[in-house]
């Protein structure tokens, strides 16, 4: 369901990094990125391929997939793991099955925890290690008719971050980097935290929605945020189909795409 790339030549030492989900999107270019030279990032994949940049077949829903990948790895050691791999589930729950509604759990939850099983016995005996995942303010804010997609990221923030705790006695870094995507940011984002020393638990990858999340911290009680919604969704179409549209429009400086 995904691949994964491997990138080197991020920091003063060369580092392996593990990338889910990067046959396309923000996966791909991160790697891209990470495989180059900073000031060489936006060259073609095609030149650091083969040199600083490997691919290899990857199920993160698959343990024997995760363990053939790793073995790809020289070493067999990840320095630096970036759980991207995901996949969406939109509609009306009575329209979903419980099918549909499982494989966005094995792919977005269980697929991120099969790969940090997979190389966090190795980062503890290094003492050393840092665990990027590529979550979603859905994470934070439930959005109507995405309920199953925003449970497993709900699922993977409360994981992560009650890990985050422990691994810290091993020198391991943790960092949730919050969506919707920005064009073009959001790799970048992810770069500067896993070249940072300390990097924050939580690093919001697109400001616009900064509002949105602290209205929740606002609001304990959620009520406001469901009443709202509600009223934008269900009485105030036009409004709401403005500013979606306004998030998206080129007029902006950094495009928002849901």
């Amino acid at each position: 369901r995904s691949r994964v790339q491997e990138g080197i030549n991020m920091a003063d030492a060369p580092r392996t990094v593990l990338i889910s989900g990067c046959s396309s999107g923000i996966g791909l270019e991160l790697a891209v990125q990470l495989a180059r030279d900073p000031r060489q990032r936006y060259q073609a994949a095609g030149e650091a391929l083969g040199q600083t940049l490997t691919v290899a077949q990857l199920d993160v829903c698959s343990d024997e997939s995760v363990a053939q990948c790793l073995s790809c790895i020289q070493g067999g050691e990840v320095d630096v793991l970036v759980n991207n791999a995901g996949v969406g589930l939109v509609g009306p729950l009575e329209g979903l099955s419980l099918a549909a509604m499982q494989n966005v759990f094995d792919t977005n939850f269980f697929g991120a925890v099969r790969l940090v099983k997979a190389v966090l016995p190795g980062m503890k005996r290094r003492r050393q290690g840092h665990i990027v995942v590529v979550s979603s303010v859905m994470g934070l804010q439930g959005v109507v008719f995405n309920e199953v997609y925003a449970a497993s990221k709900f699922a993977m923030e409360g994981f992560f971050e009650s890990l985050a705790v422990q691994l810290l006695q091993f020198n391991i870094l943790t960092s949730l980097s919050l969506g919707p995507k920005a064009q073009g940011s959001t790799p970048q984002v992810i770069v500067k935290v896993i070249g940072s020393a300390r990097p924050p638990l939580r690093r919001q990858t697109n400001t616009r929605y900064t509002p949105l999340i602290a209205l929740k911290a606002m609001d304990p009680s959620g009520s406001l945020y469901v009443q709202t919604s509600h009223r934008l969704l269900f009485r105030w179409p036009r409004l709401l189909n403005l500013g979606l549209r306004c998030l998206a429009c080129s007029c902006f400086r950094t495009p928002v795409w849901p």
